[in-house]
């Protein structure tokens, strides 16, 4: 049941984040997250789609990281790199969410994407079957280094947005703003979705013990 339980919350918090980043690459004129303004970047240059480069771009990250550090990679780590990709292809190929009307309108439509990006990460992250695919590259790679992992994700971070730039993907204000609504979010949903997951737990063993 613990198992169970753990991938669904997984797999849910993926749908979310996945819807998150679908919405606000329909109002990408505003700025979008620096690795999918890498994604839209690599999309708009050669092709393919932007969940396929999600993916990727993913399976790079999960390559390196088991070289540096296999802790950091789990069954969770691979399935995240390829559910967001094609649930974020699934999304833009529905095409039910919400387009650009270049009004205030967007920005709403825009931050409303980065809370279910900050519910969905703190969601499949509380799960504990595996971090994502960036993550785990980064805390490898602050592990290999000694650097603090701050310092380890704004490096990244700067560096993955300025080839995204070179590329074409769309960079403006909320780009540089992100990680500074999503991160509270996160930390947020995470702390409250594992206390939710370490009550059904406990709730599911009483229920066993009674039924013994």
């Amino acid at each position: 049941m613990h198992y169970v339980l753990r991938w669904a919350f997984f797999v849910i918090g993926l749908m979310f984040f996945s819807l998150g980043i679908s919405i606000t690459i329909n109002v990408q004129h505003l700025g979008i997250h620096p690795w999918d303004v890498l994604n839209v970047g690599l999309f708009e240059k050669y092709g393919f789609t932007i969940g396929t480069w999600n993916i990727a771009c993913g399976i790079f990250l999960v390559v390196v990281s088991y070289i540096l550090d296999k802790r950091y990679i789990k069954l969770g780590t691979f399935i995240n790199a390829l559910l967001v990709g094609l649930f974020v292809d699934l999304f833009l190929w529905l095409d039910f969410l919400p387009n650009a009307s270049h009004t205030w309108i967007d920005i709403v439509i825009l931050l409303t994407g980065i809370v279910l990006m900050g519910f969905g990460g703190g969601t499949y992250n509380a799960a504990g079957v595996g971090s994502g695919p960036r993550d785990g590259f980064m805390l490898s790679i602050s592990d290999k280094t000694g650097a603090p992992i701050r310092r380890v994700r704004i490096i990244t971070e700067t560096s993955v947005l300025v080839i995204g730039l070179l590329l074409g993907g769309p960079v403006f204000i909320f780009t540089f703003l992100f990680t500074f609504i999503q991160s509270p979010l996160f930390q947020y949903f995470y702390l409250k979705i594992s206390t939710l997951i370490n009550f059904l737990e406990k709730q599911d063993i009483k229920s066993q013990n009674r039924s013994a």
